[in-house]
């Protein structure tokens, strides 16, 4: 316990406060309303959530993103829970932050595929939502606008946070939050080493690590064409490193890796422990380690759908094709 006490951290209740976007209650109910709203992407069919289901621990199911038209995206949706903790968002850490990752997708031309000199048009077209910019964001001669709608859907997110997990429990001093299974596999999560890139708050986003350290993985689960942070940096140690994900809620959150392609949690222990550690877990271990990762699934967020404004006479048709 002690050991785990000082490579983790357990998640707090409320969310933190963002650096230079203040939150308010109108700012949070506007960004959890766009969070849901699916006329942020050129074909109004689909919404952050699509991607990062709240219902679904923050992800999709999907082996990578599903975007405008059908299209494949090139990675898997990580969970949107408690990414607020994380060192930076997206795989490669191109995003600095939750308001500069809600951009990302909405520009999109696999994703949401819209702009946002349009997504301010649709937006301002809508009655409903005036009255709660201005609230939002008070003194603002001209609230809605692009870097507002990322602002508002920060402060949002930051708010799907998922405590009390059996691990967070035990983290605070409680022996009997985990199974002697779970304990087993925390001890062996540590000695092993998966702890030195999996810790943290959120056992894991805190840093960047190459896939592939002593074994390279299937040219499946670590796709050739996909070179990591090496395509944010342009620099050659960083090929095939990627931000390593939080394990937090990761028994909900299949499939795994960037890639999407291996299915069973027990599976991607194995195969982290050959790539990382250069070693071969047995199934015991492999079994405990898993059981271990099953603690970290934390209370769910319980969210209501919002109702949405409607439409005016004056809101941009869909765009399909």
């Amino acid at each position: 316990m002690k050991r785990a006490q000082g490579l983790f951290k357990p998640i707090p209740a409320k969310a933190p406060a963002m650096k230079g976007n203040p939150a308010n209650p109108t700012k949070v109910t506007l960004g959890k309303m766009l969070y849901f709203d699916p006329r942020l992407s050129a074909s109004q069919l689909i919404s952050c959530n699509t991607c990062h289901n709240v219902g679904l621990a923050g992800g999709d199911l999907q082996e990578t993103a599903i975007g405008h038209g059908w299209q494949k995206g090139p990675r898997n949706s990580p969970t949107v829970l408690n990414a607020v903790f994380n060192i930076a968002q997206f795989w490669d850490g191109r995003a600095e932050d939750l308001e500069a990752q809600a951009k990302g997708p909405v520009q999109a031309s696999v994703e949401m595929n819209n702009k946002p000199d349009r997504l301010v048009e649709t937006l301002k077209s809508i009655p409903g939502y005036a009255p709660l910019f201005k609230k939002a964001f008070p003194g603002q001669r001209e609230p809605i606008t692009f870097d507002n709608v990322a602002k508002a859907i920060e402060v949002y997110e930051a708010t799907l946070l998922t405590p009390d997990a059996p691990f967070d429990h035990y983290l605070k001093g409680n022996h009997k939050a985990l199974s002697a299974k779970q304990q087993e596999g925390l001890a062996l999560f540590i000695s092993k080493g998966c702890a030195a890139c999996h810790n943290g708050i959120n056992v894991g986003g805190g840093g960047y690590f190459p896939f592939g350290v002593h074994e390279v993985p299937g040219t499946d689960i670590r796709p050739v064409a996909d070179t990591g942070r090496f395509k944010v940096t342009n620099t050659a140690s960083d090929k095939y490193v990627f931000r390593s994900p939080s394990l937090r809620n990761v028994a909900l959150t299949p499939p795994y890796f960037h890639s999407g392609k291996v299915w069973k949690l027990e599976d991607a222990v194995k195969i982290m422990g050959s790539a990382q550690l250069g070693i071969s877990l047995n199934e015991a271990e492999a079994t405990s380690i898993t059981a271990f990762l099953t603690s970290l699934t934390g209370k769910q967020p319980k969210e209501v759908y919002p109702i949405l404004p409607p439409n005016s006479d004056t809101t941009p048709h869909p765009i399909t094709n």
